[in-house]
């Protein structure tokens, strides 16, 4: 075997982490840049699937709402120490389960981290609605942070093997 599964789950997660992060900025400059969305904003899609423009200033599905930089900063500081928590538990990982799901938060975390620091809010755009019913608007970070939260728990509730690194001595 080559690549990030030979080299066990860290390079796993560090490569999803990777990945995610990219395909969240590279959508976002896409919809800011390329598809102008704040003069296009609101854009439907599909049935049920709009694209608009919305600046978070808070966390997952606008909590913790500030307008202050003093608020902005608090939340890139929280962002930076739990990436790097994530980051150490990863390093730490002896599952391919474990270190997909971290990879995946990180990404997305390091993405809105992004976004914050660089416009002072978080990219959103993607809106889904269904009979009067609208759900919060949200990103690819957003999409991989709850994509690593469901893994979590999947392996929380079916524990996963550990996942033999190279080099490691193999049981009997």
């Amino acid at each position: 075997m080559t690549g990030a599964f030979r080299a066990g789950p860290r390079a796993l997660g560090a490569a999803l982490a990777v990945l995610a992060f990219a395909a969240d900025q590279a959508s976002k400059l896409w919809m800011l840049r390329g598809f102008d969305l704040p003069e296009r904003s609101p854009v439907a899609v599909a049935p049920g699937v709009d694209f608009v423009m919305a600046w978070n200033r808070g966390v997952s599905y606008s909590l913790f709402t500030s307008d202050t930089d003093a608020g902005r900063w608090l939340l890139v500081a929280v962002t930076l120490l739990a990436s790097l928590a994530l980051a150490v538990w990863l390093w730490r990982s002896g599952t391919a389960m474990t270190s997909a799901a971290l990879g995946l938060l990180i990404g997305g975390a390091l993405g809105n981290l992004v976004d914050r620091v660089s416009y002072g809010a978080v990219v959103d755009f993607v809106s889904l609605h269904a009979g009067g019913f609208h759900w919060y608007v949200f990103n690819v970070a957003d999409c991989a942070i709850t994509a690593g939260v469901v893994l979590l728990l999947l392996e929380w509730i079916v524990p996963a093997r550990p996942v033999a690194t190279l080099g490691a001595p193999k049981s009997p």
